[in-house]
């Protein structure tokens, strides 16, 4: 007989971590599959300097490792597999890993959102070595550097005005000859000083062997490629909800993220999303890791009603 758990956490970033820590010392003994990406988005990422609790910042890799450890101290099992299937349409809930089924009588979803990448090998390469895309958590680190931002959508266009707080100059390099962002982003953007927009261009190498000191760009109308220096490349166009076993099973938004009900509960009742998974619009890591406390607290309260 498959075992019933009472909480299964789908998802090992900060949020993931979080709620498991929250459950388990609830006594919920919840169990983790990680899935394929083990401790998210900041597993891949080097100086994080703005969580709480580290004056001195500490590497993306470590602090996910601590949040791990301390998960498993309380009694989480964590099982380092990807859920392939779910039905959330009947209790128990019944997870799918292979041929593997695991029931529980909650879940919570926190498998984060994926930043779309332009797909060339020196971009992957150098990622988190002056490749990044997240403006908020590294722009910190080029004060005074020149950057090149590519993107055309509101989002870009927040990340290239933030940015120009530290640096020196953001070349913002767009596909065709128009934004895609709002007319107000647009104006603000086009405003600032620091911004040059370079139209019609695409990144086809980053330049660098240990660090980012420039990128090879192509004209998509003419063909002629050139070189900017610049000691920083920011991807900003968009990010992928990680929902795609979800389809179908709770609601999306239409952009695939999941539309929270009552607190952080979706329309199925006892299934509990955390995280980037459902919040597109600060996407932290501090604020994935409330999100994380909350739905494991909320699904605490919900297994508390439903066993009275």
């Amino acid at each position: 007989m498959t075992e019933i758990y009472k909480l299964i956490i789908i998802g090992s970033g900060n949020a993931g971590y979080t709620a498991a820590i929250y459950a388990s010392r609830a006594q919920l003994a919840p169990v983790l599959f990680s899935g394929g990406e083990i401790g998210g988005q900041l597993a891949l990422t080097t100086d994080v300097e703005n969580f709480p609790g580290f004056p001195e910042g500490i590497q993306g890799p470590e602090l996910m490792a601590r949040m791990r450890t301390q998960a498993e101290r309380f009694g989480t099992k964590i099982i380092d597999k990807i859920v392939d299937k779910v039905d959330f349409n009947t209790q128990p809930f019944s997870v799918w890993l292979g041929k593997d089924i695991y029931q529980s009588q909650a879940v919570i979803i926190a498998t984060g959102a994926s930043a779309i990448w332009l797909g060339i090998e020196s971009e992957q390469r150098l990622r988190g070595k002056g490749v990044s895309s997240c403006a908020t958590c590294d722009g910190f680190f080029f004060k005074g550097k020149d950057i090149v931002l590519v993107g055309g959508g509101d989002v870009a266009m927040e990340d290239g005005i933030f940015l120009t707080k530290f640096a020196n100059s953001i070349k913002i390099l767009v596909r065709r000859e128009e934004l895609r962002a709002s007319k107000f982003m647009q104006d603000r953007a086009k405003n600032n000083p620091k911004i040059e927009f370079i139209w019609n261009t695409e990144v086809v190498e980053v330049l660098g062997e240990n660090s980012v000191t420039g990128v090879k760009i192509k004209n998509n109308k003419t063909n002629e490629e050139s070189e900017i220096i610049c000691q920083g490349l920011f991807v900003a166009i968009g990010h992928r909800p990680n929902t795609e076993i979800f389809k179908n099973q709770i609601e999306l938004d239409t952009k695939g993220y999941i539309i929270l009900k009552d607190r952080s509960m979706t329309n199925i009742s006892g299934v509990f999303a955390a995280g980037d998974v459902h919040d597109h619009e600060y996407r932290q890591a501090v604020t994935a890791a409330g999100d994380g406390c909350a739905a494991a607290m909320d699904a605490e309260r919900w297994l508390e009603k439903k066993e009275t």
